[in-house]
């Protein structure tokens, strides 16, 4: 029981001592895995999760059916699975509690929409499930026009890198949000 107890303690002694660090030490962790997200995600992949059908009706409002786009979402599940897959073993090179969220612009709007969002629910930028879609923020912009990773601290507790998801023609067609909580976790009663 002993042997037991000293193991869960040295666990959360662990856990705790990511989130005790200095900020700049996580910050650097997870620009890191931003940088190998954007050698390894195949963005010519990514460009063909989302099907046409599940474009058309995100593009098209129904004044009769306002859900009609989560409705008739739909993936091309060979290339969201492949990505998925990809996003989350990336998230596991951080030795703590790491999301890997895939974003792509909404073709001929100024919007971006969350295509895959993973493990820990962790987001700065994702609002309600129920909307696939949303107006682009800033530094989205910022990183699909430059190509440069960048950190952000919008939500207090939470800290994330943007950095862009490149096709083979070098073409930057989405971006990964590399998200973790700077947070350390509530103690459990």
């Amino acid at each position: 029981m002993k042997a037991i107890v000293c193991a869960i303690l040295g666990l959360q002694l662990a856990v705790l001592s990511v989130h005790a660090a200095a900020p700049a030490a996580q910050e650097k962790s997870l620009d890191e895995v931003a940088r190998v997200a954007t050698i390894m995600i195949d963005g010519d992949v990514c460009q063909h999760i989302v099907t046409a059908r599940a474009l058309e009706h995100m593009l098209k409002n129904d004044p009769r059916d306002e859900w009609q786009a989560g409705d008739n979402y739909d993936v091309n599940n060979d290339a969201f699975i492949q990505t998925k897959k990809t996003l989350i073993r990336l998230a596991m090179l951080a030795s703590y509690p790491v999301n890997v969220n895939l974003w792509m612009p909404v073709p001929g709007t100024q919007d971006i929409q969350l295509v895959i969002f993973n493990k820990y629910n962790l987001s700065q930028f994702a609002g309600s499930e129920d909307n696939l879609e949303q107006s682009m923020p800033p530094e989205m912009q910022q990183v699909l026009k430059t190509g440069t990773r960048l950190t952000v601290t919008r939500q207090p507790g939470m800290l994330s890198v943007l950095a862009p998801v490149r096709n083979s023609l070098g073409d930057i067609v989405g971006l990964v949000e590399v998200v973790a909580s700077t947070a350390p976790p509530a103690q459990g009663g």
